[in-house]
């Protein structure tokens, strides 16, 4: 018994010698308040992933189906501060977008921002009626370009944060519909690339 008490004395010593860290959002998301993490030392906090929605941190449940994924990289106090490391619509989001008799393309592109960063981006484009090969063709080069030049204009910060927002998804709508009739275009998931994991396409 005495073994047991000493054992269960330990576990709750342990508990006790952890701290709560309060997890912030980048700049780019006005440091939205993400949520707490425990530990017992400051550098186990490094690395770790947080996941919300971006209805959540903007208190806009219009956009509760895009998950979102940031990682500490900093530590101060009993604050961490984190990097966006990607996003993606939900599963049922896109059920609902699929339609009968649409086309559904989708692009994905390995792209570069100003400041050299890398991002691996995939955008849907949902039409109102089926195109043909010619022009899904079209509308993926379309995309690709597009998305590309605008990231090479946009610091990473900005361009996530256009991205997440729809402003990218709306400036691509605008060059696709000249293509063929389009009923919505979605940046629908991003995953943010570390330099030692980059691949070639």
């Amino acid at each position: 018994m005495a073994a047991r008490r000493k054992s269960v004395g330990r576990r709750v010593e342990g508990w006790k010698a952890k701290s709560w860290y309060k997890v912030y959002a980048p700049e780019n998301f006005d440091k939205a308040y993400l949520g707490d993490t425990i530990s017992n030392e400051p550098e186990k906090v490094y690395g770790r992933v947080m996941q919300t929605t971006l209805g959540e941190m903007t208190q806009d449940y219009s956009k509760q189906n895009i998950k979102m994924r940031f990682k500490v990289n900093n530590v101060a106090g009993d604050s961490a501060y984190t990097d966006f490391v990607g996003h993606e619509v939900t599963k049922d989001y896109l059920r609902a977008m699929v339609k009968r008799r649409t086309s559904r393309i989708d692009s994905i592109v390995l792209l570069t921002t100003k400041d050299g960063r890398k991002l691996r981006v995939t955008t849907t484009c949902f039409t109102i009626n089926r195109a043909d090969s010619s022009q899904a063709h079209a509308i993926r080069q379309a995309i690709t370009d597009s998305v590309k030049a605008r990231a090479a204009e946009l610091s990473y910060e900005q361009f996530v944060k256009e991205m997440v927002l729809g402003d990218i998804s709306r400036e691509v709508f605008k060059l696709v519909k000249k293509i063929h009739p389009v009923r919505r275009v979605e940046v629908i998931k991003s995953k943010g690339i570390e330099a030692s994991s980059v691949y070639a396409q």
